[in-house]
């Protein structure tokens, strides 16, 4: 495991080992429940895609320590986002392959992911309309599908997954049990690379590889572009993966509802006409149009004034670790700036897409503003007593809270992080006041009975309803 093994789990608490290790034994259950399907691949092509989508999410070996799989932030129990409660409410992010590194975003869900347009400029909007992650820098430009390209971060980002290269990837891929499988998908070129000696103590090393040696896994210029075409494709295979109906599913009460299947409570209808009414939610969570999904996004970004999430490890990673990393160098004057620094200079940490340059005077316009996520699956937990986060950076820990800061953020005073009345009586001054959206959120004078009322009609719209 190299370095700092002594300090790998040192800023986790014992109860959030202990979900870990439950989060991770699920894992295990998924991936070898899956891994018998081999023994009988699927004749058709999509679902074969599909399931080698699944077989890497759930694979741990495709992280620098094999400790951790895209699922450990991404569990079907919670609507694919993040699965250990405790985490949830003290943090808001997830540890990394290599446990004391953290990122500084809170994961979303890759449900509904793989339908978001490719990221675009809309004139006529004044926006930007689409992309993946929290800051839109998984474009889809290159690969022409966003949730491929999210799903190239992870891989080699520092507080992820960890590897130094993408071609480590790729060489574990090559190792596993589905090789066969995606090479039948794929064509036997895949994996038809000369692999240097020592391939296996590079990739065990945590990235970022160092400045003068950026690519450490040395190829021949053949091999490398081999290795980047089967990274595509094992990217491809996770965004197939993601938009098959076993993620992406549409089988809400709201689905139900709108199937004349079901109806909503007089309580749950009342949050609805809220919705689209009073609290302007659905101004930018879109339920849909004339030939339009219901995906509760419009797939803009939007600055709606969350304030800094001090429970943040990622405020403390402004030192050398073990391996001479920096996550962040800024330490506690850290501001995240969304869309506006991946326009500028690309996210820091890893940036699955190239920056459009024509696009870069966009920057100031869109310094702090965060993709809208889609609403469905928002309150999907395993049990009531289950903790989600929510906001870009977890700020929020719980539905009620966060309505209930749209609709008083700009009426309560405003207080210190960690005031009795924080939540309730007053709010901390925003992360960044930069671009803020002031016409749709803020003072939408809604009762307490409307904010539960808006909750509840959220919670319709978690899938597993229908069967």
């Amino acid at each position: 495991m190299g370095a700092g093994a002594e300090e790998r789990n040192s800023s986790l608490s014992p109860q959030v080992l202990q979900e870990i290790a439950k989060v991770e034994a699920e894992i295990d259950r998924i991936e070898a429940e899956t891994i018998e399907r081999l023994a009988a691949p699927p004749d058709n092509e999509i679902q074969q895609i599909e399931l080698l989508g699944k077989l890497m999410l759930y694979d741990k070996d495709l992280s620098v320590n094999r400790n951790e799989a895209c699922a450990f932030c991404h569990m079907p129990e919670t609507g694919f986002t993040g699965p250990v409660s405790e985490l949830n409410r003290t943090t808001g992010a997830y540890p990394g392959s290599v446990r004391t590194r953290f990122s500084d975003r809170k994961p979303q869900s890759h449900a509904y992911a793989p339908l978001s347009p490719v990221l675009h400029y809309n004139p006529g909007q004044g926006d930007l309309v689409g992309g993946n992650f929290w800051d839109m820098r998984a474009t889809g430009r290159r690969l022409g599908n966003p949730a491929a390209e999210q799903a190239q971060g992870p891989p080699t980002n520092p507080v992820e997954m960890g590897l130094p290269d993408i071609a480590c990837a790729v060489y574990r891929v090559s190792q596993r049990p589905y090789r066969a499988l995606f090479e039948s998908v794929w064509g036997p070129q895949s994996f038809a690379v000369a692999w240097p000696g020592d391939v296996e103590q590079l990739c065990n090393r945590p990235g970022p590889p160092a400045a003068a040696d950026p690519l450490p896994v040395h190829l021949s210029p053949i091999d490398r572009g081999r290795v980047g075409a089967t990274f595509d494709q094992l990217a491809q295979s996770i965004a197939g993966y993601e938009a098959s109906a076993e993620v992406t599913s549409f089988t809400s009460k709201f689905d139900a509802v709108l199937a004349k299947k079901t109806q909503f409570t007089p309580q749950e209808q009342q949050g609805y006409d809220l919705f689209r009414g009073k609290a302007r939610c659905n101004e930018c969570h879109r339920d849909g149009g004339p030939g339009e999904d219901p995906l509760f996004t419009d797939f803009t970004a939007s600055n709606i004034g969350t304030p800094a999430n001090p429970r943040l490890p990622y405020y403390g990673q402004d030192r050398p670790d073990a391996w001479g990393y920096v996550a962040n160098p800024l330490g506690s004057s850290f501001v995240d700036g969304g869309v506006g620094t991946f326009l500028s200079n690309g996210h820091l940490l890893s940036q699955p897409s190239a920056v459009d340059a024509r696009w870069l005077k966009l920057g100031s316009d869109n310094q702090a503003r965060m993709r809208v996520p889609t609403l469905r699956n928002v309150d999907k937990r395993p049990d009531p007593a289950f903790v989600k986060a929510y906001g870009h950076n977890g700020y929020f820990t719980s539905l009620k809270q966060i309505v209930h800061f749209y609709n008083t953020r700009d009426v309560l005073p405003r207080c210190q992080s960690h005031d009795p009345g924080e939540g309730t009586t007053c709010w901390p001054a925003p992360e960044s006041t930069a671009n803020m959206n002031t016409s749709k959120v803020g003072r939408l004078a809604l009762s307490d009975a409307e904010e539960d009322a808006l909750v509840l009609f959220m919670q319709t719209l978690t899938d597993g309803f229908m069967h």
